[in-house]
This record gives structure tokens, C-alpha cells and sequence, in this order.
């Protein structure tokens, strides 16, 4: 029988998923089905899919049978997929073992299960895990065609993110000098290179940036992509007046650095700002810190006010885009 799908291209299945996943959207009921090039994500309501989504009637086949960790369980627990690893975030100890047990004698794919042990800390941005299943932390995480190698005992890394990536990485034109002040293990960094974009990509946390130059290479970006260890402030003079395009994830603290991104900033210049903010007011602090660092040399245009997510009670995770163009 005919049923809602999201149709999108193969390379990008995961990410979808995933994304479908946290919106609870995902029809059990169908398989999730590939034809020419394409998959056909059955969902349980057309109507709430995101807008971004392409939603098509087809039909898809009763899903086959499997043993799932909700069939054993009794109750559907909550994770997230990162490549071979299943992440849990319990506060109850025996809860998250018997949900390490129940994917463990399920049919869910996982070579690792760990559990959240700590929040985010520290200038590096990690955390702290126990590891229920497996030895090993490290995984390859896939998203819209891009492999990217990352250990989340020792970087920060978040699949959830995944669209967003994609949304910035779709305005990338080839030949542009992209400037990723904060760039991790390379999602955004990676697939600009990827769109034919020369790519500088900064960070603090030098096991992040290994891993980075690693990812350069399995994606055949590396005479694309430099990839610096160390403060993006002591590297800014080196690239002045260089970006056509720079990327701030940095969610607290990246208007902190809105002085520097203006020093990296070409005559004109695209420029995508994280924040964590009030739903009251998401984005006019962004605004207004853009403002101060950039209105004596760049009239300011405001692109594009993004939510990204839901951060917290009342607080989301915001990218605010403006394009700064210097004036005569």
C-alpha cells in the first residue's frame, strides 16, 4: 500500500533517518526501501515532516520482522546512532545496562554501547563515558557522502547536526576561501572542501585536528584543506582579510571571537554565527554583537535566522548568517 515517504538521495539516508528519528516520525511498520539512487523513508505523518524534506506517496513493503531492543525491553528506550556506536544518556546505572543487554541480543547493528557519564566540560569540549559494550570509542560516522573518523572519548562530535552541516555546506561555491574557526574533526571543514572550496580549518584540541587531517585524506580533499592546531587568534594575522566564508560553531562563546572573525573577513564575506539563546530573543544578541565588532568597516545584512534545535528549556541552539560587505 501506498504510504508517506521521505524521499532523498542515498548518500544522504542516515543523516535523514536520524533526523526523522528525533521528531519520532519514523513508520516502523514499512521497510525503508532504495530505488535508483534514491531511499524511501516511510514516515507516520506527512504533515510534520520538516519543510526541507522532499514527501512523496509510495509504496513500501511491510517490514520484515526483527528483534528490536523495544521488543525485548517492553518500552522503547532512547539512543543515537554515531556510526558503530549506540550512545545512551541514562542517570540510572542498571537502566542503561539493560538497555546495553537488550541491543546487544537485538538485531540493532552496534559494535560499541556507552552511556554519558559526564557533560560536556572543559575548553575542549568533552565528556566523559561508560563503555557497556565494546573497547573501543572510536567509529567512522557517515553523512551526506562525507566519512569522517572521530573518537568521541577525545573530541566533540554531534550526528544531530548533521542537516545543519548540510544547509551551510549547500551554499558553498567552488573557489571560495572558507575560514572554519572552530572546526573539530571536520564536519562542516571536510564536505566545503568536498564543494570545491579552499578550506582553513582551526582548533584547539590537537587529537581533533589529527583526526581532521585524517578525514581530509579519506575524502581526497587534502590539496583543499590546511588544517592549523592552536587558537584561531594567533593564527588570524597570517589570514587577514582571507575568508570569503567563515563558520563559528561555537555555541556560548563564539561572539567572543567575532574581533578575529573580522580580521579574517574578505572585502566581502558570508559569516555563520552559533549561539545558545532565550527563546525570547534567539538571535538579536548574535545581532548585536555582529554589530559591534563589524559596523565601523561592513554595512551588515542578516541571510538567514536559524533554529537549529532545542538546547535546553526555554534555550536554543541558534545560527544567525549575515553577509559583511566592506565599505569604500
Amino acid at each position: 500500500m501506498n504510504v508517506p515517504c521521505v524521499r532523498v538521495p542515498r548518500e544522504s539516508g542516515e543523516a535523514t533517518r536520524q533526523r526523522l528519528a528525533d521528531f519520532d516520525l519514523l513508520d516502523h511498520d514499512h521497510q525503508i526501501t532504495v530505488v535508483e539512487g534514491y531511499l524511501y523513508i516511510p514516515v507516520v505523518s506527512a504533515d510534520d515532516v520538516p519543510t526541507e524534506f522532499d514527501v512523496v506517496e509510495y509504496e513500501s513493503p511491510d517490514r520484515e520482522t526483527q528483534t528490536t531492543p523495544t521488543d525485548i525491553l517492553g518500552y522503547e528506550p532512547s539512543y543515537e546512532r554515531l556510526g558503530d556506536i549506540v550512545i545512551l544518556d541514562e542517570d540510572d546505572p542498571e537502566r542503561a545496562r539493560e538497555i546495553a543487554d537488550a541491543i546487544v541480543e537485538s538485531d540493532l547493528k552496534a559494535a560499541t554501547v556507552v552511556n554519558r557519564a559526564s557533560k560536556i566540560k572543559g575548553e575542549l569540549r568533552v565528556r566523559d563515558w561508560d563503555v557497556l559494550v565494546g573497547d573501543s570509542t572510536e567509529t567512522v560516522h557517515r553523512e551526506y557522502g562525507t566519512e569522517l573518523r572521530l573518537d568521541i572519548d577525545s573530541v566533540y562530535f554531534s550526528p544531530r547536526l548533521a542537516t545543519e552541516r548540510h544547509r551551510v555546506v549547500q551554499q558553498v561555491r567552488e573557489g571560495e576561501h572558507v575560514f572554519d574557526m572552530f572546526a573539530g574533526v571536520g564536519p562542516f571543514a571536510v564536505p566545503a572542501a568536498k564543494a570545491g572550496a579552499d578550506v582553513v580549518a582551526c582548533d584547539l584540541n590537537e587529537v581533533a585536528v589529527e583526526y581532521l587531517r585524517e578525514n581530509a585524506e579519506r575524502n581526497d580533499v587534502t590539496e583543499r584543506l590546511t588544517a592549523i592546531h592552536g587558537d584561531v587568534r594567533d593564527v588570524a594575522d597570517e589570514y587577514d582579510g582571507w575568508a570569503d566564508r567563515l563558520i563559528m560553531n561555537l555555541p556560548h562563546s563564539a561572539s567572543e571571537f567575532l574581533d578575529t572573525a573580522v580580521r579574517l573577513a574578505g572585502d566581502e564575506c558570508v559569516v555563520h554565527l552559533y549561539d545558545i539563546q532565550h527563546e525570547d530573543d534567539p538571535f538579536g544578541p548574535g545581532l548585536t554583537a555582529v554589530r559591534a565588532a563589524a559596523e565601523d568597516e561592513y554595512d551588515i545584512e542578516v541571510l538567514e535566522e536559524k533554529i537549529v534545535r532545542s538546547y535546553a528549556p526555554h534555550e536554543y541552539n541558534v545560527c544567525l548568517d549575515v553577509r559583511l560587505t566592506k565599505r569604500p
